[in-house]
């Protein structure tokens, strides 16, 4: 379990200070949005109640190319070129396990969280870095347990709960809009990225198994937060001769929301940047981190108002709503028929490599990598693979 890494003791020395931007949140999307500002010329300030890298929440994977254009291709563990689904299937009272090896247009890679988090902050080495508790925020001054902060700047990167929130209301499961995942990472290896269809483990939902070099990331996703996710972790990790080992877990949304509230940006899930059914929320985390940090860049070196960057960032969310409700409907469709035969149908039908070429291209897009490289910072920091990586075939 991460360790509350704010200062203490001597240590704790009070905290203030005015700033142009403050990003609240020092995870994916917030590292992303310094990581924009840097060079700008701004006073810069990134607060997280922990140290950078010190709590990973998710399976820590992303498509290949995306690593690479953001220049952290270094923190790479694992590359895949297939998916590959087992679903649970009764025939005649007898139970089979059939697999779908999906060749993917484009690779798929796990990563370490420390690592990336680590190469992402190197990129914006002029922004300083606290720890301290947010707490909450009156207009522009950023309340912590380790005193106030100012800035007309403010990003909210903390998480769903949306602590920053002009209405100071937090809505919390099961009554949020979230799915539940958990997850262990015991010592192994496995040349498959896997998933399973199987309601045995979860009624709405999935498992998987996630190989990361050295580690593997084995567990269970409910779209129901009702549903709890620890016994079929255990009994999935059971199932694949695993010990349930190094527990991590986390809430994680699955609709989009509000981007702008009052003077706050919203990054991450904060946003609700999570992708439905697959509940891959890095990649989108990091998209929209950098869509921030460059509208507010604007801001500090005087091409437009923050009025005009909040209109602007929450109209370029909004440009990929369809997106996201369309996977919305089918996390609903998923949910509603994985305990029934039409799920085998679907899979049957999907289970073509024209479909598979079509649908994963249209799902990379929804957050091309190559928006990494129309940034201030272009190419910059990108790192094509230098060494040949496990490739999955």
């Amino acid at each position: 379990m991460p360790v509350r890494a704010t200062k203490r003791g001597d240590a704790r020395t009070p905290l203030s200070g005015e700033y142009d931007v403050i990003v609240c949140g020092a995870s994916f999307a917030g590292l992303a949005v310094a990581r924009e500002l840097s060079g700008s010329g701004a006073r810069v300030l990134l607060l997280d109640r922990y140290e950078i890298g010190e709590k990973q929440t998710s399976a820590c994977a992303a498509p290949t190319e995306f690593l690479e254009n953001l220049g952290v291709a270094g923190a790479i563990r694992q590359t895949f070129s297939d998916l590959v689904i087992h679903r649970r299937q009764a025939h005649g009272g007898r139970e089979t396990m059939k697999t779908y090896r999906w060749h993917l247009p484009w690779t798929f890679s796990t990563f370490d969280y420390r690592e990336i988090c680590a190469l992402l902050k190197e990129q914006s080495p002029d922004v300083p870095f606290e720890t301290a508790k947010v707490e909450g925020r009156t207009g522009e001054t950023i309340r912590t347990d380790r005193g106030d902060l100012t800035a007309p700047l403010i990003v909210d990167g903390l998480g769903w709960p949306r602590y920053l929130s002009e209405s100071g209301q937090r809505v919390t499961p099961p009554n949020a809009r979230v799915s539940r995942g958990l997850e262990v990472h015991p010592d192994g290896s496995d040349s498959d990225l896997e998933l399973w269809l199987d309601p045995k483990y979860v009624r709405a939902g999935y498992s998987w198994n996630f190989p990361a070099g050295d580690e593997l990331r084995v567990g269970v996703g409910s779209f129901d937060p009702h549903d709890h996710v620890k016994r079929p972790t255990q009994e999935l990790a059971a199932d694949l001769g695993l010990p349930a080992e190094r527990w991590q877990g986390n809430w994680i949304p699955h609709k989009m929301r509000k981007p702008t509230d009052g003077i706050v940006f919203f990054v991450g899930d904060s946003a609700g940047h999570c992708f439905p059914t697959t509940a891959e929320g890095i990649r989108p985390a990091l998209y929209f981190g950098l869509a921030c940090g460059r509208e507010l860049r604007k801001v500090v070196e005087g091409r437009q108002t923050r009025a005009q960057a909040l209109d602007r960032y929450a109209a370029f969310c909004d440009e990929h709503l369809y997106a996201f409700r369309w996977l919305l409907r089918v996390q609903n469709m998923v949910g509603r028929l994985n305990r029934y035969p039409a799920m085998d149908t679907a899979l049957d039908i999907m289970d073509r490599q024209s479909f598979v070429t079509w649908s994963f291209n249209h799902y990379l897009n929804i957050t091309p990598p190559d928006y990494v490289l129309d940034g201030p910072h272009g190419d910059r920091f990108r790192t094509p693979l230098a060494a040949p990586v496990a490739v999955a075939a």
